[in-house]
């Protein structure tokens, strides 16, 4: 019975070995693709779009549920589309193509993107049942297979479609609503673009100082990605010595957050500080987790900024509804 219980023990763990083979095998892979893009002068959350016909500015997303991917599935998504020149930044898995009445043509390959979460075992729900305290989680990665919808074929009309890309007149303003309904301190004035964590305000040049004015709006969405990590709002560590490997973290983070945002706004993400490439690079190569971290924290400052964004266009839309009832 013993020995049974012993067998029983050896093969459990012998799968939790493998499990934990296959996530540090798909930390390093990914890492692996955006070290490369780096040490080849290229960012993988600033993509060259609308070149060979490629997709314009957008967060890639699912054709058949209309949901953004977000972390690191943006940018192995996104190299994907650039890598191929596909028009769509929309994906669907291998069955989702069948449901929505059509199929993946025959020789294509897909993409390969990430899911993360953690769970609770039971046994650890036991334990935690019988001798007090909290159950811990255990995190787990895993793999699935996704196709762009340029390589499927019969697909039902009416599924999820790319969002057209905004005029340049209407960047501008769309933009300034992201800011003004962040709620964040912004003052505009000096040489220089920071945000100031102990007294939580952003500072800007005024626009003319900017070679190209969409390039202000770029620098107030990366700057208002680090005011997302305020203890009041997300909570990121932001006390980090300039030069320090934290630092470069959330530069890191802040890079990936303004791009991420850029490209829900239909704005062009581009280069904030590419003079951090070696530090990141060094970050990256010290632990392959590191994208994962940065980029799930950037999805989630962007998320919040948007979130704010679209709470403020409801309020706006009811007080409007409300002044025609009246009148």
């Amino acid at each position: 019975m013993r020995e049974a219980a012993n067998r029983s023990s050896r093969r459990k763990g012998a799968g939790e070995d493998r499990e934990t083979e296959n996530r540090a095998s798909l930390y390093d892979e990914v890492t692996a693709l955006v070290i490369a893009e780096l040490e080849a002068g290229r960012l993988p959350w600033v993509q060259p779009w609308g070149s060979t016909g490629s997709a314009g500015p957008g967060l890639p997303r699912n054709a058949l549920t209309a949901r953004n991917y977000s972390g690191v599935n943006v940018l192995i998504l996104w190299g994907a589309v650039i890598k191929h020149g596909w028009p769509s930044q929309s994906w669907l898995t291998f069955r989702q193509a069948q449901e929505a009445g059509g199929c993946v043509r025959k020789g294509e390959h897909g993409v390969t993107v990430v899911y993360a979460d953690r769970f609770t075992p039971e046994a650890e729900k036991e334990r935690a049942s019988r001798e007090g305290g909290d159950p811990k989680a255990v995190p787990f990665l895993k793999r699935f297979t996704v196709f762009n919808v340029a390589q499927c074929e019969g697909l039902r009309a009416g599924l999820a479609s790319d969002p057209a890309s905004l005029p340049e007149r209407e960047i501008v303003p769309v933009a300034e609503e992201v800011i003004a309904a962040s709620g964040v301190d912004f003052r505009i004035g000096g040489t220089r673009a920071f945000y100031v964590p102990s007294q939580d305000f952003v500072q800007v040049p005024p626009q003319p100082a900017f070679f190209e004015q969409i390039n202000y709006y770029r620098t107030c969405l990366h700057e208002l990605t680090h005011a997302t990590g305020h203890a009041k709002r997300l909570g990121r560590d932001l006390h980090n010595a300039f030069g320090s490997k934290d630092y470069a973290r959330e530069e890191l983070v802040a890079e990936m957050g303004s791009a991420f945002l850029c490209a829900a706004l239909g704005i062009v993400p581009t280069v904030r500080h590419a003079d951090y490439i070696g530090s990141w690079l060094e970050v990256l190569r010290e632990d392959s987790r590191a994208i994962f971290r940065a980029a799930s924290a950037a999805t989630k400052a962007a998320d919040w900024l948007l979130a704010r964004y679209a709470q403020a266009q409801d309020e706006r839309l009811t007080a409007d509804t409300r002044l025609r009832s009246a009148a």
